[in-house]
């Protein structure tokens, strides 16, 4: 493995992680996520496979990570669902971004960030 591959991660579209995404495929995923956002907080990370900033960000995210089984983590790749992206953007009244983290609370998006700004330890304050 390469300098730059340990840095931004691999070049393919696995996501290998201690951290246990749920993969974000279908629009009928955002139906549950509301649903059960009423009981748990939820967070999407809209994430490009192409895009070097945007495997930094997941990677760096990943690093600080620490609520385990606190929240359901969901991982949406932004070039194979681009149509769940765009559902994100018009369902959360959010501006599509990638990377991008949006947290999700009874229904509706409470929190999101994208690049840089991108931090796992603002969780907490949604937990």
């Amino acid at each position: 493995m390469s300098f730059f591959d340990k840095i931004f991660g691999r070049e393919n579209n696995e996501v290998n992680s201690n951290v246990n995404w749920i993969p974000l495929t279908a629009i009928s995923q955002l139906d549950e996520i509301v649903e059960n956002s009423k009981n748990k907080t939820i967070v999407i990370f809209k994430h490009s496979t192409r895009c070097s900033i945007s495997r930094f960000a997941l990677k760096q995210f990943e690093n600080e990570y620490s609520l385990e089984d606190k929240v359901d983590l969901y991982f949406l790749d932004l070039l194979n669902y681009r149509e769940v992206s765009n559902e994100i953007t018009n369902r959360f009244q959010v501006v599509h971004q990638s990377p991008q983290l949006l947290i999700i609370k009874n229904g509706v998006a409470v929190y999101d960030a994208s690049h840089s700004d991108i931090q796992a330890e603002v969780l907490g304050k949604y937990v």
